[in-house]
């Protein structure tokens, strides 16, 4: 079958820059038409009905093995830049030999976005943009529209074409930037794509790709088995050095805990040697296959410190309409407000949610003066987050809204990026003002230092507390990672663990800081989309760490435990510098 001309585009930079070595490479069998052997089908179609890339038109191929039959959902393999590496030529090869399941191959072009007259303009090329960039646009786009589409189609004898819904059911791959797209897919949605060939991948900042890296070594390892390929003669240009960067991301995976296996040669920016192995890769990525793909053991400390082998993120209670933060009380029960009906709710420590009489966020006030009615809850009795210090005393931060009440000041406008200290005679003293809407307090286990997060930001803040309760030697102290698709990390509420360790509700989960403001870990979002917004442990030893994700509670046990501003100050450890 003759290749599409776009098909050549990452050829391209080889020509530009002169990287032209001699590249021999052995002919594998599976790269060869065999007599005997049933050959697939190759269906050609176009779509131009994306609203995830407005506007693009683009071409795909579906080759449809002989062996398909519609009554077994078939696996699946998504080739970026169209048909590649002999790909329909070797699944005939390794279909009929058993090395590989029965797999139906998309193929598909980037997209373009096409001039209103040709003559005159070029056409938008969508290939960087929907390739090299990070975040989950492409994987929706193929979840969403594109495989519903090709579920459209049939195979001229009839056969209607039908996917399994499994990710361990499904490969995705590519080369040069189709490679980091085909990654950042399966990163995105692990539990929709599990096997990944990356072929001269480009994890180099063109659009955020070289974050990577330092991403893999931080989150939870999710389940994704790897196979990737690079030379040494590959591009070492204004973005960076292709090879330098394959190597990083192989150090990155395996230390990680995933399974990665990789294949180094002297070639350059160019489909030679992918062309080569690609029947190793496929006969490795679906090794053992029906058996699933396995989540491995990081290699971080950090992780391991925190996280319960096993144990993973379980729903609490149903669907609300937005929830007031988290908050616990002193047996570890875990109170929240759906601001939509007003109503409060108190899942206990086993998980069990139950109605609530008072609205809790509008009804409970620390008052020192009255401590056998005070209930040890983070809002004051506007509905605003706390933190309580010693002697009951508490900081209450002024965002611009939360949970539909103002924090507001004697002529009721709203107090905006301000904290304030509430001491026991109930009486208000502005401490600090000029945050980009802090979203949220906690005190260090010690309870002689103060974070607040700016939501419109990637900082955390941090103060010391004098005696009288200001705050003194405010510095940006904690740096969070932040997504491709916001300028900030949005973060929220966030607590500690008695050795100190820092919790922060995110939009890219929850992420983990250490005493000295260093991001060390991050726990993916219980969810595909949406943010953490609410945060805090529970429980009865205080070992489950609750959070909020679209409108929905989970909780998760942890082999540390909260840090709780009612408890008696704590000294936690010497950090490590």
């Amino acid at each position: 079958m003759k290749l599409p001309l776009y098909a050549w585009f990452i050829l391209y930079p080889v020509i530009i820059f002169g990287q032209t070595p001699v590249e021999n490479y052995p002919v594998d069998s599976a790269s060869v038409t065999h007599t005997g052997v049933p050959q697939g089908e190759i269906l050609h179609f176009t779509f131009d009905g994306s609203k995830i890339f407005p506007g693009t038109y683009r071409e795909y191929w579906v080759y449809v093995p002989f062996q398909y039959k519609p009554s077994k959902p078939a696996c699946v393999y998504i080739g970026q830049d169209g048909v590649q590496f002999k790909a329909p030529v070797v699944f005939n090869n390794l279909i009929n030999s058993q090395e590989m399941p029965v797999t139906i191959g998309v193929f598909i072009a980037p997209g373009r976005v096409r001039a209103a007259n040709d003559s005159a303009a070029l056409d938008r090329f969508n290939r960087s943009f929907e390739y090299d960039g990070l975040g989950d646009a492409y994987a929706r786009f193929l979840l969403e529209e594109l495989l519903p589409e090709v579920e459209k189609q049939k195979t001229t004898d009839g056969r209607a074409i039908v996917f399994s819904k499994n990710g361990n059911d499904r490969a995705i791959g590519g080369s040069s930037s189709g490679a980091v797209c085909a990654f950042t897919a399966a990163w995105e949605r692990p539990a929709e794509f599990s096997r990944v060939f990356s072929s001269i991948g480009t994890y180099v900042n063109l659009r955020g790709g070289a974050r990577y890296p330092s991403l893999i070594r931080k989150y939870e390892p999710k389940p994704l088995r790897i196979f990737l390929q690079d030379g040494s003669n590959d591009l070492n240009i204004y973005a960076g050095n292709w090879f330098l960067a394959n190597q990083d991301m192989e150090s990155a995976l395996s230390f990680a805990g995933y399974e990665v296996a990789r294949v180094w040669g002297e070639g350059g920016h160019n489909g030679n040697h992918a062309a080569a192995i690609f029947p190793q890769a496929m006969r490795w990525l679906w090794k053992d296959y029906p058996k699933r793909v396995a989540i491995g053991i990081s290699k971080n400390p950090f992780l391991n410190d925190i996280l319960a082998l096993g144990k993973s993120w379980e729903p609490v209670g149903g669907i609300y309409a937005g929830i007031v933060p988290l908050e616990t009380d002193t047996k570890g029960n875990v109170y929240f407000t759906d601001v939509k009906n007003g109503k409060s709710y108190l899942s206990d420590t086993s998980g069990i949610v139950r109605l609530l009489k008072t609205n809790v966020t509008k009804s409970v006030y620390r008052n020192a003066q009255k401590k056998k009615s005070r209930t040890k809850l983070g809002f004051d009795k506007s509905g605003n987050r706390c933190a309580i210090h010693a002697k009951a005393n508490f900081y209450v931060q002024a965002p611009q809204t939360l949970g539909g009440y103002y924090a507001t000041g004697k002529d009721h406008t709203p107090e905006v990026g301000k904290i304030f200290y509430v001491n026991s005679k109930a009486e208000k003293t502005l401490v600090d003002k000029g945050l980009k809407n802090p979203n949220g307090l906690a005190l260090t286990p010690d309870q002689t230092q103060l974070y607040v997060t700016e939501s419109n930001s990637h900082w955390v803040w941090i103060y010391n507390i004098q005696p009288d309760g200001k705050l003194v030697n405010k510095q940006q102290y904690g740096w969070l990672h932040s997504p491709d698709t916001s300028e900030n990390a949005q973060p929220g509420a966030l607590q500690c663990d008695r050795d100190g360790r820092v919790y922060v509700a995110t939009n890219m989960g929850v992420q983990i800081l250490d005493q000295v403001g260093r991001v060390n870990a991050i726990l993916p979002l219980p969810v595909t989309q949406g943010q953490v917004t609410g945060l805090c442990f529970g429980g009865s030893d205080f070992s489950e760490i609750y959070v909020t994700c679209n409108n929905q509670i989970f909780r998760r046990k942890m082999k540390v435990r909260g840090a709780n501003a009612f408890d008696k100050p704590l000294k936690p450890a010497k950090p490590k510098l």
